[in-house]
């Protein structure tokens, strides 16, 4: 914190001054930096890449938040592998309430798994009239505007919107994350498991369908309310707070 407020500065920048990484590679100090940094309210991210000091109103009351609740589907484990996004969708929580505001097959460029197939109930006839991500781009960064990025592993669905983000668009995710994984090991330590169907046992949250983007956005966004309430009576009472379980 102290050394960025001298100013904006690269991750190549950071990785050797702060990190002590000796010349290090681009890809390797933007990895680096985003998983330091990535979910620090304290801190955002430059169009340009470079990592700066986030405005003071960045550690807003948790009352005052708007949460964008993300869960994707994939043809795999990584998009360094050629892992592409075939259903995504957003639930912003507010204190109003709940409302799925994107919910979206997307045709994907690769084969499809007949695995992913059998878990998700997607088929390749389903996705040949989906739009391609390009065509939802748009609509996927209206719906996480001005909001906290969360999924139930937020690295994971990051990974997957950020690179596609970037082949479509060539922008790159910014702002503040929460994962609900995390949260649960911090707020309900009594848990052996600690996947989307056990918790939502735990809190006794039910949906109609599991492993489609739309069903599992919104039953994480309940699973979100649920850690809020914990996390109050934990003391949080900021976004910082939050980052800081």
């Amino acid at each position: 914190m102290a050394y960025l407020e001298a100013g904006p500065a690269d991750a190549v920048v950071l990785a050797r001054d702060i990190l002590g990484v000796v010349r290090p590679r681009r890809e390797i100090a933007d990895r680096l930096l985003a998983t330091l940094l990535g979910s620090d309210p304290r801190v955002s991210r430059l169009p340009d890449g470079r990592w700066t000091l986030a405005p003071a109103r960045a550690n807003p009351l948790i009352e005052e938040c708007t949460f964008a609740v993300v869960d994707v589907e994939t043809t795999g484990m990584s998009p360094a592998k050629g892992g592409r996004v075939i259903d995504v969708a957003v639930a912003r929580l507010t204190p109003a309430g709940i409302t799925l505001a994107l919910d979206t097959l997307v045709r994907s460029e690769g084969p499809l798994p007949p695995g992913i197939s059998g878990l998700t109930g997607i088929t390749g006839e389903m996705l040949r009239t989906a739009p391609a991500f390009g065509a939802v781009a748009d609509g996927l960064l209206a719906a996480i505007r001005d909001a906290v990025f969360v999924a139930h592993n937020a690295r994971y669905d990051w990974g997957f919107l950020s690179a596609e983000l970037d082949r479509a668009r060539a922008v790159r995710l910014t702002g503040p994350r929460l994962c609900t994984i995390r949260l649960t090991r911090k707020l309900v330590p009594e848990l052996d498991y600690r996947n989307l169907d056990a918790v939502m046992y735990h809190f006794g949250i039910t949906t109609p369908v599991r492993h489609r983007a739309g069903p599992d956005a919104v039953a994480t966004a309940k699973v979100l309310e649920r850690l809020l309430v914990l996390a109050r009576e934990h003391g949080a009472r900021t976004l910082g707070d939050l980052g800081a379980l």
